[in-house]
């Protein structure tokens, strides 16, 4: 028996046989030509256990104060660990000192954990103080801040650029305390600080003088 003999003879088995070499070999040249599929690194949203539209959220300090104020369009609570996830937060810090006035921000996201001990900003911040008898305007340009809420304390890496009336100041890093509403720029700060009598010509008529600046890098 010769082999054309042998293929007509045995047709169904030899087909079985080129089947099963046939269809490794196409998906073999396939990932040749095509490549690895990629890789799927998307990291969804967390699994929220409720979300909230139009909510707020305050924070009180040790001794039972308000400190901080954060509304926003929508907060998902993260089941695993209850934080709050927060989209467009809009926030008040509450001044602890009579006659000075809050400080009011807005960022694209926040985070805060179950406890409201610890705070996050994501995206570009924005805060500002009112002008009131002590001092003019002032306001915060950052992004991607960390705070403590019941302590009224924040830091970034990030670049930052502080106003106090007409008095400008940019740094890399800061720090802030606004319980005694002292911010401070940490690195490659530059900037123009005017004199009280400057600043306070930027404020309404009967407000007062500016608060000076407490040193270099830093603002009162």
């Amino acid at each position: 028996m010769n082999f054309r003999q042998y293929l007509r003879d045995n047709r169904l088995n030899v087909a079985i046989v080129l089947l099963a070499i046939a269809a490794p070999a196409s998906w073999m040249l396939r990932s040749w030509v095509v490549g690895a599929p990629p890789a799927n690194d998307f990291i969804g949203p967390p699994i929220a256990d409720y979300v909230l539209y139009n909510a707020t959220v305050w924070s009180y300090d040790v001794d039972g104060l308000l400190s901080f104020t954060m509304t926003a369009p929508r907060m998902d609570r993260r089941g695993g660990d209850e934080s709050l996830y927060i989209n467009a937060p809009v926030f008040q810090i509450t001044s602890k000192n009579p006659g000075v006035p809050d400080w009011h921000g807005n960022a694209p996201f926040g985070w805060v954990n179950k406890t409201g001990t610890l705070m996050r900003l994501d995206g570009a911040v924005y805060m500002y103080r009112p002008a009131y008898t002590q001092g003019p305007m002032a306001t915060l340009r950052t992004s991607n801040v960390t705070g403590w809420p019941k302590e009224n304390r924040m830091e970034t890496a990030d670049p930052a650029t502080m106003t106090q009336g007409e008095s400008i100041m940019n740094g890399v890093g800061m720090r802030a305390n606004l319980n005694d509403n002292h911010l401070e720029l940490l690195h490659d700060v530059h900037g123009i600080l005017y004199p009280r009598q400057k600043n306070a010509t930027t404020q309404p008529a009967g407000r007062g003088a500016a608060a000076s600046a407490t040193g270099a890098g830093k603002a009162g």
